[in-house]
């Protein structure tokens, strides 16, 4: 199985590369005029716990730390994830798995829940879908970073380990498919 979705990671991750190699350089070119930066790069932990580079296209102007129109656009589309058909192509990341998150919570999981850890992080999952506008509903919250970790992280956690524990290609290709219906059914 592991060998089989390495092998589905790199053919589709180079023939995303391939199709959409041009548009993630638009896509940048457009940040750095946007933002004064086309790339974000961000440490994130990854398999087994290790930190790995997650590359996005910036949507955050430099000067502000707000985001731009052009930023928002391309974090409602998703678009901005795009480069992490790199992070896939690489080995740091599948196209299925837990998204992967900054340093301080998959990190300090404990228990059974560490297994979470033996997974690649992935560009969807189903927690990434039922979260899919997660920035809106923290902005809801009278206390985001509470929710955050009292009520969406600890889904996530569940949600993830249940992936962990049913994890198959059939699984993987249902997310996928779920996920880019999800993304044209907007």
């Amino acid at each position: 199985m592991k060998d089989l979705k390495r092998l589905f990671d790199i053919v589709l991750s180079s023939i995303g590369l391939l199709f959409f190699g041009w548009l993630i350089l638009v896509l940048i070119l457009f940040a750095y005029f946007d933002t004064g930066k086309g790339i974000f790069l961000q440490t994130r932990i990854g398999q087994y716990g290790k930190h790995f580079t997650i590359y996005k296209i910036r949507t955050m102007q430099i000067c502000t730390e707000t985001i731009s129109r052009f930023g928002s656009l391309l974090r409602n589309s998703k678009l901005d994830e795009l480069p992490q058909l790199l992070n896939i192509f690489l080995g740091q990341m599948s196209f299925v798995g837990p998204r992967p998150d900054v340093p301080g919570y998959y990190d300090q999981l404990q228990g059974e829940a560490r297994k979470i850890l033996n997974l690649k992080p992935g560009l969807c999952s189903k927690a990434a879908m039922k979260y899919y506008n997660e920035e809106d509903l923290l902005k809801k919250q009278q206390d985001p970073l509470k929710y955050n970790d009292e009520v969406i992280f600890p889904d996530k956690v569940r949600m993830n380990l249940e992936y962990y524990h049913n994890h198959s290609i059939c699984e993987d290709l249902r997310i996928i498919f779920k996920t880019i219906s999800k993304f044209f059914g907007k």
